[in-house]
């Protein structure tokens, strides 16, 4: 048996900035904290003719919550930096998160990876004394999706690919087929 760990910096993460409508994964550098929290939804109950209480995970709600020293050339610095300047709401602070596992790596040359889109909610600015920082929490907006990235930079940018399985369709798609009295 192995015990070999999972260091934190294999784990990284990509944040999407649209420029010129074409949307690009930038490396989220700089960051202090990056802590993910699953926030499971549970469903309880308790049976007349059983002594204990029965739990159920019924879903997740996903949030991350983060800090950064704020690196002014950052793009991913600035766009979070833009959000809370100008009060942003709704689908406008709304940035698509792909977290890429570096220890994945397949024949291919690709790593495994889950993409989300988060709400983006800054809490604080101007923490700490040395350096301007900023801190909030990236809120679930859609179901994560598996995927594959591959980098031509180092891990600078990323692209993502989702999962598709033997009939062409995405590994966690919901393919819904009609009764045939409905066709």
């Amino acid at each position: 048996m192995s015990n070999k760990l999972l260091r934190r910096c294999n784990k990284i993460a990509f944040y999407s900035i649209k420029e010129d409508a074409v949307t690009t994964y930038y490396r989220m550098r700089g960051f202090t904290d990056f802590t993910v929290s699953k926030n499971a939804s549970e469903y309880s109950r308790k049976y007349v003719d059983e002594s204990f209480e029965q739990s159920d995970v019924v879903g997740y709600s996903p949030s991350v919550s983060f800090s950064f020293d704020y690196i002014m050339d950052n793009k991913v610095h600035n766009d979070i930096a833009e959000i809370s300047k100008k009060e942003l709401v709704g689908d406008d602070i709304v940035r698509s998160i792909v977290i890429v596992d570096t220890t994945s790596k397949d024949s291919n040359g690709k790593y495994r990876a889950v993409k989300r889109d988060f709400s983006v909610i800054v809490d604080t600015e101007g923490n700490g004394t040395e350096t301007y920082q900023i801190s909030g929490n990236f809120k679930a907006k859609s179901m994560s999706v598996c995927g594959l990235v591959s980098t031509e930079d180092d891990f600078e940018t990323c692209t993502f690919v989702t999962d598709v399985n033997d009939d062409g369709a995405p590994d966690n798609a919901v393919v819904i087929v009609p009764d045939e009295d409905e066709l």
